[in-house]
């Protein structure tokens, strides 16, 4: 008898993390956007900033439109790290109407090559928006270093 009983129990402590696993997929399909990836479409998906100096932002506004026949709801835009930041609009974009996503890059501290994304989530689909550019490094001090070869004590 307690083979039985503890074979039972067993069985349900195994199972119950499956079926838990099962339910939670399902959920998580259920909040999958529709895929219609024509229906935001961007002027451009990637921007260059080139070669710019360390300290103000780096900022640039990625422009959209809503080509499809339902309004576009962004959902999320999500930044890859803290040092760029986003502003989306929160309203949902009329079908034939613009919108924009801001991006800004901090640059202060942050010299040499980047390339950071923003994934942004709408009921018609997902989306990824690239900034990169290359950050000069701004001078050490405004004071001239001294390069004489005279020692001074």
């Amino acid at each position: 008898m307690k083979k039985v009983v503890f074979s039972l129990g067993l069985l349900i402590v195994c199972a119950a993390p499956a079926l838990a696993q099962e339910a939670k997929t399902a959920a998580t399909q259920a909040d999958a956007p529709a895929s219609n990836p024509d229906a935001i479409k961007f002027e451009a998906e990637v921007h260059d900033f080139g070669t710019i100096p360390e300290g103000p932002a780096a900022e640039y506004e990625f422009v959209f439109k809503n080509n499809g026949t339902e309004p576009i709801i962004i959902k999320r835009a999500q930044t890859a790290c803290g040092c760029t930041r986003q502003s989306y609009p929160t309203t949902p974009g009329s079908p034939g109407k613009t919108g924009s996503i801001k991006a800004s890059y901090g640059t202060q501290g942050r010299p040499n090559a980047f390339t950071k994304t923003i994934t942004v989530v709408t009921n018609v689909g997902t989306k990824v928006l690239t900034i990169k550019g290359n950050v000069e490094k701004a001078p050490d001090a405004s004071v001239p270093s001294n390069t004489s070869m005279i020692k001074t004590h």
